[in-house]
């Protein structure tokens, strides 16, 4: 069914202001977060290459030197199955005439960052199977675990770094990713005197450091469905996460699909896959109390 007068009268009354008030939403965190972003239309293929060779050896003057094999692996992205994120939404061409705000540009705006929210979500998420969505980060194969078994403490991830730091990963380019409720926790920590430990950056407004990285406070992170319900939190190096991008939120604006019935419409669609390059590189801590 198409938005008409009839059912949005609040954008054609005369005396309703010209702004639209917008909700409070979450901003867009995944690739906000530094992951590296290959745009291509088809299906990628990143070559990797294995572990180091066995045992090269100390070798002799005049002795055989020993032949070793080295390993190749490839991570693929964006397969023909993918699928898409796709919106439409239309309107009656009576309410774009009529309407006290620029009506296409509200919708537009309003399609794509639902898009973007989506998207955010389900690389978030602990669901997809990177056949016909894309994994999310609690999904993927590979990764390295912290079992915190109660509330998030920062011993339990400095735990998490010690498994960063064994597994060779640059430690000046981790992030915490974890949901407000356990942030704020971690927030309320004080020591014997009294005084907070987590401190905020006194030169930039709302930025927060654990333990000397950045934090990535987000709600998309799901909890457990188990019975009860726990928290995650991770520990992530996003350089070591590729993202496949065949269409950023794209916007296309029909103004004679529904010409039959005077209507116009806006197509929003997206189209991302995501997956780690080193799965060592993230740390997932589970069970947190909720």
């Amino acid at each position: 069914m198409a938005v008409s007068t009839a059912t949005a009268p609040e954008l054609t009354a005369e005396q309703v202001q010209r702004i639209l008030v917008q909700p409070l939403e979450a901003a867009s965190a995944f690739l906000a977060s530094g992951p590296r972003i290959f745009d291509s239309a088809g299906p990628v293929r990143i070559p990797k290459l294995g572990g180091p060779v066995t045992d090269p050896g100390w070798t002799g003057e005049n002795e055989l030197i020993p032949e070793r094999d080295v390993d190749f692996d490839e991570i693929t992205l964006l397969p023909s199955t993918m699928k898409s994120v796709k919106v439409l939404t239309r309107f009656s061409n009576e309410l774009a005439r009529q309407s006290v705000i620029a009506l296409d540009q509200a919708l537009r705006d309003r399609l794509v960052r639902d898009v973007a929210a989506k998207l955010d979500a389900q690389f978030f998420s602990a669901s997809g199977d990177g056949i016909t969505t894309p994994k999310g980060i609690f999904a993927y194969t590979g990764t390295q675990t912290v079992a915190v078994g109660g509330a998030l403490t920062l011993d339990k991830m400095l735990d998490a770094e010690g498994l960063m730091l064994a597994a060779n990963v640059d430690p000046t380019r981790l992030r915490w990713i974890m949901t407000s409720r356990d942030f704020v926790r971690l927030r309320q920590v004080k020591d014997t005197t009294g005084r907070y430990i987590v401190q905020p950056d006194a030169t930039e407004a709302g930025a927060y450091r654990l333990l000397g990285h950045g934090v990535t406070v987000t709600n998309r992170v799901p909890n457990t469905t188990a019975t009860p319900p726990t928290g995650r939190a991770a520990l992530v190096d996003f350089s070591q996460i590729a993202v496949a991008r065949d269409l950023a939120p794209s916007v296309k604006i029909l103004d004679q699909t529904f010409g039959d019935y005077d209507q116009q419409a806006i197509r929003v669609v997206a189209r991302y896959d995501a997956a780690p390059m080193n799965a060592q590189a993230i740390v997932t801590l589970t069970g947190i109390t909720v």
